[in-house]
């Protein structure tokens, strides 16, 4: 009888302490799924949307007007195994490789690129927002900033991000298309010489040209515009951990409603999305579907959105391709809103559409 309970209680303490190292297990194993980074992959959320009046000032003054102009962000983390199960079941998160989400950049270069895009978006915000308010203004053409070198480029290891190359083979130009058309012209292996400036000092490097990505004739750099903006006006933003170009139409807008003096907002809450460019176009931008939830989520009222064509060469790259504007109506029907999404080609359609609807 004593060996029958002695028997019973190890088999008790066996059994106890199996549960014991199975909570311990599963607990680790919840902890890893919900805290531990896997460095291979990242997932795209949205972002929030945010006010311009908290981070631009024009003439030393904030909008204190009702309504506002709203720029949205995407979100991008490191992803873990309870994310990436996460996005198995909702539409408006997305799983990336580490060179899909960050070209495999580390998370300061990658940063810094982005700033470096923000600064041409606000430039170019800027320059359009006055000019289309018709004051006193030039953009002014520093060079191009570099923001990767391919591992191919005979530049690799010489020319670093931040550089600005200023002259190809001596000759300066008056905008990066011109750069980039004058270098697609020259010939394949032919030796080319580039002026760069870097911490203030100007360096002149020779490497070759040699066939990029896209099947045309460069450098293999990655750039953006260095541009300076000169102007009687005083705009000034206060951006801290925020980066890319997309902004760049609602920072136009909101400069254009404060030098003009005409509150198109009528206390609307207005949001939107996309790049522009000297001639104010508006550029497609990625990530369209999680911008419309980021808006949605926030209240907005209308949601400006790029309306460009689909290039054969996107067709080709994605035979499901969509315009910004498609993605984003779809993800609005989705979503179920009552927000207005509206397509725009350039800035002025944007200012028009607001001024017919006040």
């Amino acid at each position: 009888m004593a060996n029958k309970t002695k028997s019973k209680s190890l088999l008790e303490k066996m059994w106890r302490i199996k549960w014991w190292l199975l909570s311990i297990f599963t607990v680790l194993f919840l902890l890893f799924a919900l805290f531990f980074p896997l460095n291979n992959y990242y997932v795209e959320l949205p972002g929030g949307a945010f006010d311009t009046k908290e981070v631009l000032t024009v003439n030393k003054k904030a909008d204190d007007s009702k309504g506002s102009y709203n720029f949205v962000a995407v979100a991008q983390t490191k992803a873990t195994l309870a994310l990436m199960l996460y996005t198995q079941f909702n539409d408006f998160a997305k799983l990336q490789t580490a060179e899909e989400a960050t070209g495999n950049y580390s998370d300061e270069d990658f940063m810094r690129i982005n700033q470096f895009y923000m600064e041409t978006s606000q430039n170019q915000a800027v320059y359009q927002g006055l000019t289309l308010a018709g004051k006193e203004v030039s953009l002014e053409y520093m060079g191009v900033y570099v923001l990767q070198v391919a591992d191919d480029s005979s530049f690799k290891g010489v020319l670093n991000i931040a550089d600005t190359v200023t002259a190809v083979n001596g000759k300066t130009f008056d905008n990066s298309t011109d750069m980039i058309k004058y270098v697609q012209g020259l010939k394949l292996g032919s030796k080319v010489k580039v002026t760069y400036m870097r911490d203030g000092k100007e360096k002149t490097a020779t490497g070759k040209i040699i066939k990029i990505a896209n099947g045309k004739n460069g450098i293999g750099i990655g750039l953006t515009d260095h541009t300076e903006i000169k102007s009687p006006e005083n705009v000034k933003f206060k951006l801290d951990g925020v980066g890319g170009p997309s902004a760049g139409l609602m920072f136009t807008l909101a400069i254009y409603d404060q030098v003009s003096g005409q509150d198109l907002k009528a206390g609307r809450k207005i949001a939107g999305t996309g790049t522009i460019e000297k001639d104010g176009a508006v550029g497609d931008i990625g990530g369209a579907y999680l911008k419309v939830k980021s808006a949605a989520d926030s209240g907005a009222d209308i949601f400006f959105v790029p309306n460009n064509l689909v290039t054969k060469e996107m067709k080709k790259a994605d035979p499901d391709a969509k315009t910004n504007y498609q993605e984003a109506k779809e993800a609005a029907e989705k979503l179920g809103t009552k927000m207005k999404i509206v397509p725009v080609k350039t800035a002025q359609e944007a200012i028009d559409y607001l001024k017919k609807t006040k």
